[in-house]
């Protein structure tokens, strides 16, 4: 299964490629780290912004794509651009899409770990949220008893 974890941060989906299979997980090289949203009151801008992002998962075969979700109030809570690329992402025809608490990211890593090092993964600092929600995913209870 390959699992791309976003992270969306301003006008940017920060994004990581995890391929999991029997317990393991590989990062195969992935041409993007960020994609971004130019202008967020543009139209055209937003579904420029869609078909890269759908181009990026297709050209990579992405099984499911899971976005780490952000709070709607509060200190963290996310902005309105970022919610029109959250839409824009789960509006894409086809594509397997899914929201993943930061809470759900927590209890799963409690469980199950990082085996290694964050920066032994070759990733940039910018991209660990990214990548600890598509590990977290790959290793909730129901998506192993598959």
């Amino acid at each position: 299964m390959k699992v791309c974890g976003v992270e969306l941060k301003s006008n940017e989906a920060v994004v990581t490629l995890l391929s999991f299979s029997g317990g393991l997980f590989d990062l195969p090289p992935f041409r993007v780290r960020r994609i971004t949203l130019l202008n967020s009151e543009d139209g055209e801008s937003l579904r420029k912004f869609q078909f890269d992002f759908n181009k990026l998962m297709s050209d990579y075969q992405v099984d499911k794509v899971v976005i780490r979700q952000r709070p709607t109030k509060g200190r963290f809570a996310g902005s309105a651009v970022g919610f029109k690329m959250e839409a824009a992402i789960q509006l894409i025809d086809g594509l397997d899409v899914e929201l993943i608490s930061s809470n759900a990211v927590k209890t799963s890593l409690s469980h199950t770990p990082l085996p290694i090092d964050f920066r032994e993964t070759g990733l940039k600092a910018f991209q660990e949220a990214a990548f600890t929600t598509a590990f977290a995913y790959c290793n909730l209870p129901d998506i192993n008893a598959d």
